[in-house]
This record gives structure tokens, C-alpha cells and sequence, in this order.
């Protein structure tokens, strides 16, 4: 699944509510006010039975001056760039705007599939009012209500008639990829450099040097796999109003494509807000996670720093923090070997696959010593494991009531797959089906 969605529009037209409804949940603020939406907001839609990312890009800072016309001219270009399909939201209470005109102006020189939604179509007349959109010159024209969904149907079904079916991201291919991920200037190209040995990318302090995603073949000491830098984000003499729509965009393809994502932070910094979105889809997706302090040679260090410091990663990681952490320094080549190392241990754990008889020795003995809680007077019995041929270990628990397993005995049991198993840095998954 590597197929990514912009919601573009001028301030107020209903991005962020869309975006809502496309993942099923209120992750977007939404308000009546123009410019709420600073960040850009990102995550994982599904309609029938395809998945694909969608970006709500808002992101522009309302006390610049002239800001509707300069940064969204800057979020659209990059949809165009960028996106494999663009969403041109507009409002048929407005009606078009010297704005929506200067957007489509844009748009129809964009190669890319462009869907025109005339967002706050409630009634039959906003309809015959939404008519006059069609002039804008787009082919594909969607009448929505955002907030009620109506429409919203019709607008899916185009967007997934595109996508091809998927191919459980080419799992065929024997070659382990790994990408490289995190905020501009963290060190994720010298990173690469390092572990080639050659200047395969540009290096330098401004942030936004790497312009496009690099693939390089690794095969020395014995290791063979694919990295993939990241960064992907273009120099420009301004760029602390795009780059992190470019990160976003860039980090998510990479994921697409990769079986191990390597985290990189800075040291000093922390993880970031950004970063964690990223790690928190990354999981979403399945898959390895690696997390790299970078530049931890830079720290002032005293007897227990690396445990404080990873102790608190791990809490800001949480729930699902069961992933290696590595303190390294690219400048001085620190542990940078010891980082593939892991990244390649996590590819095999997520490439493990447990026989059903041990499956079923181990955890139904880890079962019987806390079984789960009584339902409404019944004994909950599970009495069937198997793991599921998928490529993120997966595991199905046969019982007798299956929609009576709550979340804290769900955690328990993935503890248990954890610890005997080790799944270190992996997803896992648990489904509970009716014996």
C-alpha cells in the first residue's frame, strides 16, 4: 500500500472534517475559525478493502502577511509534487473565490488525478447551487457534507478505483529494506554515508539538503539489504513552512516500501511530536521499528544518563514500546555498525513464524496460570492458537467467547508472544474468533 491522498482547499472550506471522516476518528481540530489547522495531520484510510495514506494540509500560519495566497500556493504545489491523487475541497456556501480560481489554475496543469468535492452540499438547494463549480474545469466533481457524510461514498470509490489491488508489498522479494527516518538534520544522510563508506548523498547543516528518496544496495560483512534515506525534502532559501509536509510525505512512501524503519533523533532535542506520529503509523503499518539517539557523543553524561534517557523514550513511546534503542553518533561512527545489526535482527523477528504445537504448549500454559476475567457469569476458555500467514506475525486465539476479551487481557497475552518469542521491535497482532 504506497498511494497518498491530499486534502487541499483555502482556509475553512471543511479539510480537516473530511479528514476526520476518512479515518473514523477526531484527529483534526475543527473549527469555524480560518488558519486552525498548523500541522499537518496524516494517517491511514480504508474503503473497500483498500488502504491508502490521506495528508489534511493545512499548515499555514495566519499572522503572515498574505498568507492565504502565499502558503497555499506552497501546500497545493506539493500536493501536486508529491501526491499520488489530490482532493480540491471547496465551499458552495462561498461560493468559487479569487482563491479557489488561483488553486485550479494550479491544479489543472497537475498530472496527477484531481477530484473536485464541493463540500456542505446538505440540501436539494445547495445542489443546484453546487453547479456552478463545474466551471472550474475539473472532470471528476463530488457533491459532500462533511459533517453529516453524505457523498462521501462516491468520492472513496473513485479514489480506490485507482489503487491497484495490493500486493502485500512485495513481500516476494527476499532483501531486507531498510529506511531511515526523521526531523530534518538529525543525521539520516550521513548515516547512510557512513555505513556505505562512500558520499552516496549530499551532507550539509541546512535542513532540507536531500531531495529525493535514495535507494542503495548494501552487500559487505556478509549483510545484503536495501536502505533508504529518507530525507526528501527540497533546499530552498525559506523552508520552516515546508518541510514538514515534505518529511511527512517522504517518511510515509519510505514506510510503504520497507520491511525495518530506523528512527533517528537528536540527542539534545528529544523525540518530537512529528516523530512520534510517524512511529505510531509505522506500527499502524507493521512494521520493524529501530529507534537511533543520534549525536549522543554531544551529551554531558553521568552514571545512569543512557538508562534515564532510554526510560524516558520508552514512556513517550508507549503502548507499544517494545523496540531496541540504540545511543550512536554518526560524527564519530559509534555503534552505527551495531545499529544494522539490530535493524536485521527486527527483519527476522518480524519474519518469525511459530509452529502451532509450540504456539499452542507455551501460551496455553501462560493462559492457564491467569485466565481471563468472568463475563456476565461466564468462564471465558481459549483453548486454540495458531498464527496467521501474514507478513505481520499475526496470531489467532480460538474461544468460546471471543468478544468478551478485553483490552487489558489482550495486552497480556501479547506480553506473553513477547517475552517467549521475542518480537522485539515488531507489531503484533491478536484476533479473536469463535471456536
Amino acid at each position: 500500500m504506497s498511494y497518498t491522498v491530499a486534502i487541499v482547499g483555502r482556509p475553512n472550506v471543511g479539510k480537516s472534517t473530511f479528514f476526520n471522516r476518512l479515518l473514523e476518528q477526531r484527529k483534526a481540530i475543527v473549527e469555524d475559525t480560518p488558519g486552525v489547522t498548523r500541522d499537518r495531520q496524516y494517517g491511514i484510510a480504508e474503503w473497500a478493502g483498500k488502504q491508502f495514506n490521506v495528508i489534511d494540509t493545512g499548515g499555514f500560519v495566519p499572522d503572515s502577511k498574505d498568507v492565504f495566497e502565499r502558503e497555499i500556493r506552497k501546500q497545493v504545489q506539493i500536493a501536486i509534487d508529491e501526491a499520488s491523487a489530490i482532493i480540491f475541497v471547496v465551499d458552495v456556501t462561498t461560493g468559487i473565490t479569487s482563491l479557489d480560481d488561483a488553486m485550479a489554475e494550479m491544479l489543472r496543469r497537475a498530472t496527477k488525478p484531481v477530484f473536485l468535492m464541493v463540500n456542505k452540499v446538505d440540501n436539494s438547494a445547495r445542489s443546484l447551487e453546487a453547479a456552478e463549480f463545474y466551471g472550474l474545469g475539473f472532470d471528476e466533481v463530488f457533491y459532500v457534507s462533511s459533517m453529516s457524510g453524505s457523498g462521501t461514498g462516491e468520492i472513496l470509490d473513485a479514489i480506490t478505483n485507482l489503487i491497484p489491488e495490493d500486493n502485500e508489498e512485495d513481500q516476494n522479494s527476499d532483501i531486507p529494506k531498510i529506511c531511515i527516518i526523521g526531523q530534518p538534520n538529525v543525521g539520516k544522510s550521513s548515516l547512510l554515508n557512513a555505513l556505505v563508506g562512500v558520499e552516496r548523498t549530499i551532507v550539509s547543516d541546512i535542513a532540507g539538503t536531500t531531495r529525493d528518496t535514495i535507494h542503495t544496495r548494501y552487500n559487505l560483512f556478509q549483510k545484503d539489504f536495501i536502505l533508504i534515506d529518507t530525507a526528501g525534502l527540497r533546499r530552498k532559501a525559506k523552508v520552516e513552512e515546508d518541510l514538514e509536509f515534505y518529511s511527512v510525505i517522504r517518511a510515509i512512501k519510505a514506510l510503504d516500501e520497507s520491511d525495518v524503519c530506523m528512527l533517528v533523533i537528536d540527542a539534545e532535542k528529544g523525540i518530537t511530536a512529528q516523530d512520534l506520529s510517524i512511529y505510531s503509523l509505522a506500527a499502524r503499518k507493521g512494521k520493524g521499528i529501530v529507534v537511533l539517539v543520534n549525536k549522543w557523543d554531544l551529551v554531558e553524561k553521568e552514571t545512569n544518563t543512557a538508562r534515564d534517557y532510554e526510560k524516558e523514550l520508552k514512556r513517550k513511546l508507549a503502548p507499544f514500546n517494545d523496540v531496541p534503542i540504540l545511543f550512536i553518533s554518526v560524527k564519530e561512527k559509534i555503534r552505527i555498525m551495531k545499529a544494522i545489526e539490530m535493524a536485521l535482527e527486527v527483519y527476522e523477528n518480524r519474519q518469525r513464524k511459530v509452529p502451532t504445537s509450540q504456539l499452542n504448549e507455551v501460551i496455553l500454559k501462560a493462559i492457564e496460570s491467569y485466565h481471563p476475567p468472568v463475563v456476565r457469569g461466564h468462564a471465558v476458555r481459549i483453548k486454540y492458537i495458531t498464527q496467521l500467514p501474514t507478513a505481520v506475525p499475526s496470531f489467532a486465539f480460538f474461544a468460546n467467547f471471543p468478544d468478551d476479551i478485553k483490552t487489558p487481557y489482550r495486552n497480556y497475552l501479547e506480553n506473553q508472544l513477547r517475552e517467549k518469542f521475542n518480537f522485539s521491535g515488531v507489531p503484533v497482532r491478536i484476533y479473536f474468533r469463535k471456536k
